[in-house]
């Protein structure tokens, strides 16, 4: 194209002859329809002769003039937008606006509700009289929303094509546009619904009740392209009526009647087409009931639809809902009262095999309608990386809250920040989405079509080529091929295609294991196939399945659980054979099944991770205790699909819970308590796992134990402490201060000498540094109590908290009889009481105790000063030969009334290991000795609280020799190792106590070598 006469040039000689064409045709159109010569070039200025010199062409002309680079932008958009060229040539005055206005140069973000607020003002009505909305007046509405959202389209689609704006601020600018259009809209038309039929109120609150509007799909995830519908579902918060002035005669309507009109008049607004088009095409079909449906519905009928017949599909569109329009602190109660339905409490691999089935009826859509080259449908394409992304979400989302977005680019980065996707995976499935949704952009762009179908003819594939800064159309298919493979390959590895699914439903069809769950063999036969695979007991293994297809379980499930157990039961059937011990292994693993049979949702999960499944047929082949636990909290299933073999640090698990707990809502009291519950069996479960398979220690597994049991007991002490604050004030200490908690939870026994086990119970001691007689500090309308009663109530919710019973179970059972006074003392003491209590009356049998106390939760400084009282108490001067009658004494009269408790349980194992000659406490109450008799010179007794420490410091001060020393642990070692088999094991093996007989003996001769005087005395008194 050659140069033009005036100041400006539209350069074009860079681009294809026929792109060129077009860009004439429109320029000489644009002159035209100002009346100009048609003879005008390109970019030649108007004359002065020219009868329209303050005409909107001449306007932009002028503007062309002042900024060349202008008509560089315009060249772009008119290549890459016939949409856009013509608002250009019919509506100059709309670019010359944005041109002023600078809206061009900058984001828009939330000016379009201030915009379209000040252009619908006039259409308020103030006249008492004027009750209705006319319908010249509707037309006027429909036509400033109209030129409205054009000339935006318009500056979104310049702002877009010039990379002025990234693909996402694109999106964003759309869906404000239509969340501007729908709440204005709405408020207007809410104002001339009241003026004539009264104002919607609540049955039973007398409540003003407004419409919600729910955004669906892209615009619910703010996300909306450049020729979307816009998917909206309608509600109300509570059923009533309208209520009119008493001088207003007409009949009154319903809530469902009035929203009804009012959602019509709304759709009416944006959605119907007039001279000046439309403002969005309006998709109502996602509503319950589908375009069957009401219209509109109230919170409660929304609420029961979906808990009660809402469909896996649903659950993957109201991943997006968001409040768009009308009450939006009523609408966050809405969404927050469907959130269970969208996001199952922990785990859900069903979603997985529901997106499955919904890919699966895409697929065959795009082969039927030749969509193969759809950049949102097609291989590779927009809606795969959302499968991918909501899957996840769906699958994980009820457990991890940071999943619950309704952005994709959100939902990715939380994926990442929770390892469910590697961050690499996530970068190519952002930029390949981006590309994706600017080319997407580019094909609505070019007519303002709603089409993701790549273009065929020539001339469109050149523009569009260049539209997206590419030379020609067979660079852009390289481009979009590799981002294509990209994506098609992340799906495959979390939704499977469908060739593969139907290639592994024939293999597991052909196989015998399918013949052989479907009883498709013979008895004889079957039995010889599971003999051939090794199954110890057939006959067993055989009689286990058939009585399982009997059970009332089994018989009553529906059809798609069913179909689910038939792709199950041939795969776990197989991997079992593989167990050292088949038939055992299945009459295990068969204990879970049974348990789970009606959610089977847990069977997709093991379906879906092979690996998770061959993990829980060794843990349950190892352990009928991990059968038991699994098969009362399944939702633990996922925690198998890793594994760990050493302790997390106790930071990490402090870390984990306080960053999990922040994310309940602080009032959210019942959820509280059961993450904490959920924590403390996904950790126990983690550890037994690594017990089971050897990858941790008997000392690892109590360490982990006992951290699990320490960050629990900080986040208990943490939410009692905030919920007693809010209800009655501070507390005030004895320093006068007050704000932070002056109180500590001291454990003792099992958790104070950090060896936990399986099922511990916790002995707690609870100290305060509290102004017993001051109130709290506190303001109105709390109520002001005294400190010794709030460190009271404080105690009383913490064991609350600890041993109520959900459908999680308990945390822990809590003993506090070791606290002073036992049973009769006070439940919580001061320091100093505590202090005076030790130093008095405390019995030696307290001071054993007292060894291994130690600060576990709780203010630190007030820990530290009990660790003071502690030293103290250990380190005092005692006569060494009493001291060592009373605990020769206490363990005998222990031994004596444990022995007469136990029954005919004192033979088996577990007690014998515990509490037996040469046994667990045995050595614990030699190590409790040595600390009251010889802490005062040797100090090094009292630094730590666990009994393998202070044997070592013992041997270190030479009151045991290295000999006893390293034999005493390693006794003590394999005696709790041995325990903690039992309690895996659940049951009372003879054999391992034969290996521990050695153990047990050479404990007891040191015990005689300690003990021997009073042991002599207590027998001669006996005798006596």
């Amino acid at each position: 194209m050659r140069p033009a006469a005036g100041k400006f040039v539209l350069k074009t000689n860079h681009l294809p002859a026929d792109v060129q064409a077009i860009i004439a045709r429109y320029w000489q159109r644009l002159l035209e329809q100002q009346g100009q010569q048609p003879g005008r070039q390109p970019g030649e200025q108007l004359g002065q002769q020219d009868s329209q010199q303050n005409s909107p062409a001449q306007k932009l002309m002028a503007l062309l003039d002042e900024t060349p680079a202008l008509a560089a932008e315009l060249c772009q958009v008119w290549v890459a937008s016939d949409y856009a060229a013509n608002l250009c040539i019919q509506k100059p005055a709309m670019l010359v606006e944005l041109i002023n206005s600078g809206e061009l140069e900058r984001s828009v973000k939330n000016d379009f509700q201030a915009q379209l607020n000040g252009l619908l003002q006039t259409f308020y009505s103030n006249e008492t009289d004027a009750t209705e909305l006319q319908e010249a007046v509707k037309q006027a509405i429909k036509k400033t929303l109209r030129l409205h959202h054009q000339q935006q389209m318009l500056r979104i689609i310049w702002r877009d094509v010039c990379a002025k704006a990234p693909v996402m601020e694109v999106c964003a600018d759309m869906s404000n546009l239509a969340n501007a259009a729908l709440h204005s809209t709405l408020t207007l038309l809410h104002h001339w619904g009241v003026l004539q039929w009264g104002e919607p109120r609540g049955a039973e609150s007398n409540d003003l009740q407004s419409l919600v509007v729910i955004g669906m799909g892209k615009l619910g995830a703010h996300e909306l392209n450049l020729s979307s519908d816009i998917d909206l579902i309608f509600s109300y918060p509570e059923a009533g009526q309208t209520q009119r002035p008493p001088d207003n005669k007409q009949p009154t309507l319903t809530n469902q009647q009035y929203f009804t009109r009012l959602g019509q008049a709304l759709i009416d607004m944006l959605d119907t087409v007039t001279a000046d088009g439309f403002v969005f095409r309006v998709d109502m079909r996602l509503r319950p009931y589908g375009s069957e449906g009401a219209l509109v519905c109230s919170f409660d009928a929304m609420e029961d639809y979906y808990q009660s017949q809402g469909r896996d599909w649903e659950r993957y569109a109201m991943i997006k809902a968001r409040i768009v329009a009308g009450n939006m602190t009523a609408g966050a109660l809405l969404l927050s009262r469907l959130r269970p339905f969208v996001y199952r409490r922990y785990i859900d691999f069903s979603a997985i095999e529901a997106l499955r089935g919904m890919k699966m009826q895409i697929n065959k859509q795009v082969r039927r309608k030749g969509m193969g080259q759809d950049v949102k449908l097609g291989p590779g394409g927009i809606r795969e990386v959302e499968f991918v992304v909501q899957a996840l979400q769906l699958v994980h989302g009820g457990r991890e809250r940071s999943l619950q977005q309704v952005s994709l680019h959100h939902a990715m980065e939380a994926l990442v920040q929770n390892n469910y996707l590697q961050a690499q995976t996530v970068a190519e499935l952002q930029s390949a989405y981006l590309f994706l949704r600017k080319l997407e952009h580019r094909l609505q762009g070019l007519a303002n079509k709603q089409t993701q179908s790549l273009v065929t003819n020539p001339l469109e594939q050149q523009r569009i080529a260049l539209a997206m800064d590419f030379q020609t159309w067979p660079e852009l298919l390289a481009q979009l091929n590799e981002h294509r493979n990209r994506v098609t390959a992340h799906f495959k590895q979390v939704i499977h295609t469908e060739e593969e699914d139907d290639t592994q439903q024939t293999a597991t069809n052909d196989s015998d294991w399918m013949a052989l769950w479907k009883e498709d063999l013979g008895e004889d036969a079957a039995g010889k196939f599971l003999a051939r695979h090794h199954f110890e007991d057939p006959a067993q293994s055989l009689q286990l399945l058939t009585d399982f297809r009997k059970s009332r379980n089994y018989v009553m499930l529906p059809t798609d659980s069913r179909q689910r157990f038939n792709r199950f039961m041939p795969v776990l059937l197989s991997a079992v054979s593989d167990a050292e011990k088949p038939s055992l292994s299945l009459s295990r693993v068969m204990v879970l099944i049974e348990a789970v049979s009606r959610r089977t949702a847990y069977l997709v999960l093991l379906l879906e991770n092979p690996g998770t499944l061959q993990q829980l047929i060794l843990l349950c082949s190892g352990s009928p205790f991990i059968t038991e636990f699994l098969s009362k909290h399944p939702v633990l299933l996922d925690e198998l699909l890793g594994g760990i073999s050493q302790p997390p640090e106790k930071s990490a698990l402090q870390a984990e819970l306080q960053q999990q707990l922040l994310r309940i809502e602080a009032d959210n009291f019942e959820e509280q308590m059961e993450y904490l519950r959920y924590f403390k069996l996904s950790h126990t479960l983690q550890v037994a796992a690594a017990q089971i398979t050897g990858r941790m220690t008997v000392m690892k597994v109590s360490d982990y134990l006992s951290f699990t049991a320490e960050a629990l007991l900080e986040q208990v002490l943490a939410l009692s402490w905030a919920y007693l604050v809010n209800k009655f004030g501070y507390p005030v200490n004895t320093d006068g201060g007050w704000g932070e908690p002056d109180f500590a939870i001291i454990a003792y026994g099992k958790l104070g000498g950090i060896e936990l086990s399986y099922i511990s119970d916790l002995d707690l001691v609870f100290l305060h540094r509290g102004v017993l007689d001051k109130e709290t500090v506190t303001q109105p309308p709390q109520r002001a109590i005294n400190s010794r009663e709030f460190y009271t109530r404080l105690a009383q919710r913490i064991i609350m908290m600890l041993g109520t019973s959900t459908v999680s179970g308990k945390l822990y059972e809590v003993d506090m009889r070791l606290r002073p006074s036992g049973e009769s003392g006070l439940l919580v003491s001061s320091l100093d009481a505590f202090r005076q209590y030790q130093e008095a009356d405390a019995w030696t049998w307290e001071h054993q105790a007292l060894v291994r106390a130690r600060g576990v939760a709780g203010n630190t400084a007030l820990q530290a000063e009990f660790e003071k009282v502690r030293s103290a108490v250990l380190s005092k001067e005692r006569d060494a030969a009493k001291l060592r009658e009373e605990v020769a004494q206490m363990r005998q009269r222990m031994r004596e009334e444990l022995t007469r408790k136990a029954g005919s349980d004192k033979h088996k194992p577990p007690f014998v290991i515990k509490q037996g000659q040469g046994g667990i406490v045995d050595i614990e109450f030699i190590v409790q000795y040595l600390a009251l008799a010889e802490s005062r010179r040797c100090p090094a007794l009292l630094t730590w609280s666990d009994n393998v420490r202070i044997l070592e410091a013992a041997q270190g001060c030479e009151l045991l020799q290295a000999q006893e020393s390293e034999f005493l642990t390693e006794a003590y070692l394999a005696l709790r190792s041995t325990l903690h088999h039992f309690a895996l094991q659940e049951q009372d093996l003879a054999d391992p106590l034969a290996a521990l007989v050695d153990y047990q003996q050479g404990v007891s001769r040191i015990w005689n070598r300690i003990f021997a005087d009073t042991l002599e005395a207590a027998e001669q008194q006996a005798d006596d």
